[in-house]
């Protein structure tokens, strides 16, 4: 792989227009027609077309500057350099681990490359609970196709790993359907490091793809560079001030580091991510009239279930997610008792070792197993019934954002169902032994042992393990301002030249891996306003 090109290094060698960290150094003031926050899915997507359309762009991304070159496929390496806070984010009770990209690229350089169009019932439900009659599946159809082309999104035909065929085998035999994942990846090598940076370029994630595209077209990235707040002054945003970080994120402490570095842009948009973009707009004091911002963040918690089967499944191999079953979504009311879509995640040790509970003999016996591990994850359809209102982004005292998300009890009966529904399949698959991932579980050895076993568990937080990778909703969209902070077509209610583009956006949860649904989404926006700030029409590629 060391001898594969590295479109990032090729381009810094062009001439790119890349700043902060170990590159460039920051001007103090930089004057552009459109400033962008974050460089992920809504960032990536934004920036190509409004660079497209001849503005010139200014992106800028807390985290560093990796490409293929540095993909090692090294958990100790991808963690503290990729993630955000080293892919330990918690909600405030820490009951909830947060898996979320802080990289050029966002979360798409480090997802598992899953990606769904939003369901027809999320759309539905939007339409009727948030006045948004133009998201309907045929109005976003169009920018779903044009994402999917520009993103090589499509089925995944190489036979599935035996983790993934694992749940499709289990759930066939109890009559459960279960269908292949679409995948945003081309010429693929099927390694299943997805997770840790791409070392092969085959992920069409926004770091090979959109951003390469908005800098050739003359943009500027800036790198290692936090946004702090905006000033703001007559319902306008009128200047963006930010500060350079480190790699890992801490504060850059150097006497250069200390000033301020003002953007002055005729339009903002804010992309940097569920959690992140509200905390913006909570440091910098936006106008917030009915109670909505940071409210309605939703995480999809996930609980799962892990199994040790007689042949070796080697979880780290493969394409990483590749089936999944909706069973227990289609077979729940929207806004009945809380649905969840199965899914098979991979495995590396460290996020092995540090997710599955136990210590001393009884971790050392499942490590001893790992190689014969098949792990199930269940996603918990949050945010469409009043007992699953998702969470709220707070403030810590040193202006981090941290997300309050209570685990109520509707939310786990939803978690002992999922874990349930996910021993029972594998051990129709033949699992010699399956533990729930709860810390007063116990392997166990039978269907009937372990759902007794389960039916009796106390489902609290930090009993119960529950993880996260998908972050949505803190800036909802909403038909009328009572219902929202983003109106249907991006802008900021309250303040005229501020645009989201972000999974911050959705109202409730997807209810599916959310990458496409960001795609899709942004690309309409994105649309919209290249034309109302240029009168151009641009797609993407």
């Amino acid at each position: 792989m060391s001898q594969l090109q590295d479109p990032i290094r090729e381009g810094l060698k062009r001439g790119w227009k890349v700043m902060g960290g170990a590159l460039a150094p920051v001007p103090e003031k930089i004057v552009c027609d459109v400033a962008i926050i974050g460089s992920g899915a809504g960032a990536g997507i934004t920036a190509e077309l409004l660079a497209k359309a001849g503005l010139q762009v200014v992106m800028v991304e807390e985290g560093p500057l990796k490409s293929s070159s540095d993909f090692n496929q090294k958990e100790s390496e991808a963690y503290p350099s990729l993630y955000q806070e080293s892919a330990a984010r918690k909600t405030q009770d820490k009951a909830i681990n947060i898996l979320q990209g802080r990289c050029v690229g966002g979360s798409t350089t480090v997802n598992w490359t899953s990606s769904f169009r939003t369901p027809a019932p999320t759309l539905a439900y939007w339409q009727a609970k948030f006045e948004l009659p133009d998201y309907t599946v045929e109005a976003l159809a169009p920018y779903f196709q044009q994402a999917e082309k520009r993103l090589n999104i499509l089925p995944w035909l190489t036979p599935p790993n035996e983790n993934n065929d694992l749940l499709r085998r289990g759930a066939a035999k109890l009559g459960i359907p279960a269908a292949a994942i679409s995948r945003n990846v081309k010429g693929c090598w099927n390694i299943g490091s997805c997770g840790l940076g791409c070392p092969t370029n085959a992920k069409q994630s926004m770091l090979v793809t959109t951003i390469p595209a908005a800098l050739d077209k003359g943009a500027q990235l800036l790198t290692e560079m936090r946004a702090e707040r905006f000033e703001l002054a007559n319902g306008k945003v009128t200047a963006l001030l930010c500060r350079p970080v480190k790699p890992n994120g801490a504060p850059a402490l150097d006497k250069s580091a200390q000033a301020a570095i003002k953007i002055i842009a005729k339009h903002y948009v804010l992309a940097g991510g569920a959690i992140n973009s509200p905390a913006v707009l909570l440091r910098s004091g936006a106008p917030d009239p009915h109670g909505l911002l940071g409210a309605r963040t939703f995480l999809h918690p996930v609980v799962m279930s892990s199994s040790v089967f007689e042949q070796k499944v080697e979880a780290w191999n493969g394409a990483p997610q590749s089936i999944y079953s909706d069973h227990f979504l289609e077979t729940q009311a929207i806004d009945g008792p809380i649905g969840y879509k199965l899914e098979a995640p991979p495995l590396h040790p460290v996020i092995f070792a540090s997710t599955v509970p136990g210590f001393g003999q009884s971790q050392h016996d499942l490590l001893k197993s790992f190689p014969h591990n098949h792990t199930l994850l269940a996603l918990l359809r949050d945010g469409f019934h009043e007992q699953s209102p998702g969470g709220r982004v707070l403030l810590r005292g040193d202006n981090s954002a941290v997300l309050d998300y209570p685990l109520t009890d509707f939310v786990m009966d939803g978690a002992r169902r999922a874990l349930l529904s996910m021993m029972e399949i594998q051990f129709a698959a033949g699992a010699k032994q399956v533990l729930p991932l709860h810390e007063m579980a116990k392997p166990y050895t039978a269907w009937a042992e372990a759902r007794d076993a389960v039916n009796a568990l106390l489902m609290k937080p930090l009993l119960t393990k529950v993880v996260s990778a998908h972050v949505m909703g803190g800036c909802g969209l909403g038909g009328h301002e009572t219902l929202g902070v983003t109106r249907p077509d991006g802008l900021h209610w309250q303040l005229e030249n501020l645009s989201i583009h972000d999974g911050s956006i959705f109202p409730t949860s997807i209810g599916a891996n959310p990458q496409l649904s960001i795609y899709g989404a942004v690309n309409r926006l994105a649309q919209g306003l290249a034309k109302k700030l240029t009168g151009r029409e641009v797609t993407l590629a």
